[in-house]
């Protein structure tokens, strides 16, 4: 009997990732940019006419970062539409999956290895306990697993549109300029690519330094060459927020099997991370700061780790039944 074959996809803002689960191997994982297509059917078909199986998966499963409502979610950063029954009607597929994509990430937390993480703080991961995944990319995603004896719960959140704490008068000063920008100073609006963008311009508003625009990837580039002080500034506050926040998560979570920080930013200022606040604001948090010193904290390196998650939610599936489709 063949083995199955499901379609897996991590699809960002940015990047749209995809792989074929064969049986319980996972096989090579392409990276698309999002601005190449007009729409996610336009990436899929592309992966899919390039495989050398001309079928069509049996099954699919996508981590999308999109609140997914009835099979159907649209990116806020990109406007993508990703809608499950349109992905089984145009190719066929007989059972397509949607989920959170932090949904996906916080499933491949108890697979990580050594070699998919770098630790910041606290000792080794312990067994059986309660975590939590948060991370900056283009947007900002959260999700935790709670475990009750010998049970595993993933809970996809909306954490990153929740209101950006300020922890000092000058964080203070720039989330007033966010708030007057936008409305609601939310966590996303500081801690994302277009975060870091944001925290520049706030910056060297209330510093009253004339700078131009900057890219993301400008600003970390910069603030790692020293050749900016408001880029430097600007990854200084970004971290620290982040440690804050991340702290938060912690808390909500009683995340004590550790708090792990995904994304594409983290590990592009690895090192400004680690000499950051990042780890002092996770822990400031007064009466509960020796319960936090003793949460594992890393960061996950591996950029393909969702689909240790995807792969664990995909078996699962394969072996429920009746199956559950999304269509």
């Amino acid at each position: 009997m063949a083995c199955q074959r499901t379609l897996l996809g991590d699809i960002g803002g940015t990047t749209a990732r995809f792989a074929v689960l064969t049986g319980d191997a996972v096989g090579a994982v392409k990276h698309l940019p999002v601005t190449r297509y007009r729409s996610l059917m336009d990436a899929i078909r592309d992966y899919l006419a390039g495989l050398e199986e001309r079928a069509p998966p049996d099954a699919a499963l996508l981590g999308v970062a999109a609140a997914i409502e009835s099979g159907r979610g649209t990116l806020v950063n990109s406007q993508w539409v990703v809608d499950a029954a349109e992905i089984h009607a145009a190719y066929g597929i007989k059972s397509v999956h949607l989920i959170n994509d932090f949904e996906a990430v916080a499933h491949a937390l108890p697979h990580l290895t050594r070699r998919d993480v770098t630790a910041l703080a606290g000792g080794k991961p312990p067994l059986g306990e309660s975590m939590a995944v948060l991370g900056a990319g283009t947007g900002l995603g959260m999700a935790g697993i709670v475990h009750r004896g010998d049970r595993m719960t993933v809970i996809p959140t909306e954490g990153g549109h929740t209101t950006l704490p300020g922890t000092t008068p000058r964080e203070d000063a720039v989330i007033e300029r966010l708030r007057d920008r936008f409305g609601h100073a939310s966590a996303e609006r500081a801690l994302s690519g277009s975060g870091l963008e944001n925290l520049h311009t706030a910056i060297a508003a209330i510093d009253g330094t004339a700078v131009p625009d900057r890219t993301a990837k400008e600003i970390t580039r910069l603030a790692a060459d020293g050749g900016c002080p408001v880029c430097t500034a600007t990854v200084d506050m970004f971290c620290a927020m982040l440690g804050t926040v991340a702290g938060n998560l912690a808390l909500m979570f009683r995340a004590r099997g550790g708090v792990y920080i995904a994304g594409g930013i983290a590990p592009q200022i690895l090192d400004r991370l680690t000499q950051s606040e990042f780890v002092a604001r996770f822990m400031a948090k007064g009466r509960f700061g020796p319960y936090l010193r003793k949460i594992p904290v890393a960061v996950i390196v591996n950029p393909d780790a969702a689909f240790l998650g995807l792969k664990a939610v995909a078996l699962h599936l394969s072996q429920s039944s009746p199956p559950h489709d999304d269509m």
